[in-house]
């Protein structure tokens, strides 16, 4: 009975052991800016941000080059795989930057319904998230010039104040990468995607807004 009762104790013991050593799981969420030159490039900011995190954390990059927050986008994130890989992976954080490409002509003649679409993907990723897990949106590098059909005068006016509005209404953490990139063009190249250094700084206000 004793030596039951210790085999016992030890596996428990054992289980612990594994359950404390389990990495936070961060799901990121997002188009090109975030697949970057590729999903397991370590030059993309998800991966960045994982070596800066270290072991602790296990970072899934979900980015989908060309995708858009609306759903009647051309491209939209909803019909990707990845977007049923995000439910899948069961994040402790999430991470979601788009609404880049939804500023193009063609999508944001349904600029309307980009809260009520951006609201019901955060509440759709939530509901497999545990009760503790915690939703990260982000305010995307600036546009310094139309490029790909992208205009600045929408991402920077117009988008930058709905996305602080659904950070507030959904109960979510907003994270600032706009802020950082103003006044350095020089890593926007295309005006649109940063360079690897850009992809870099990235990498640390996110993991910082993490650790906080």
């Amino acid at each position: 009975m004793k030596r039951t009762s210790l085999v016992l104790l030890a596996l428990l013991a054992l289980n612990s052991i594994s359950l404390a050593q389990a990495p936070i799981k961060i799901a990121c969420v997002g188009n090109s800016i975030t697949q970057g030159p590729g999903r397991d490039n370590p030059d993309s900011w998800p991966l960045q941000m994982q070596a800066i995190l270290g072991d602790a954390y296990e970072v899934g990059n979900f980015g989908v080059s060309g995708r858009t927050l609306l759903r009647k986008g051309d491209y939209p994130f909803w019909n990707e795989p990845q977007f049923q890989q995000v439910k899948d992976f069961k994040a402790d954080i999430l991470i979601i930057m788009l609404g880049t490409n939804d500023s193009k002509p063609q999508n944001w003649q349904y600029a309307s319904e980009f809260r009520k679409d951006y609201l019901d993907m955060i509440a759709e990723f939530k509901a497999t998230m545990p009760a503790d897990g915690k939703v990260y949106v982000v305010m995307p590098v600036p546009v310094t010039r139309e490029n790909f059909g992208i205009r600045p005068v929408v991402m920077n006016n117009e988008q930058r104040m709905m996305i602080i509005d659904i950070a507030l209404d959904s109960g979510s953490e907003l994270i600032d990468l706009y802020t950082p990139f103003m006044g350095h063009e020089d890593l926007l190249p295309d005006g649109v995607h940063p360079n690897t250094e850009g992809l870099g700084i990235m990498a640390k206000v996110v993991a910082r807004a993490i650790r906080l």
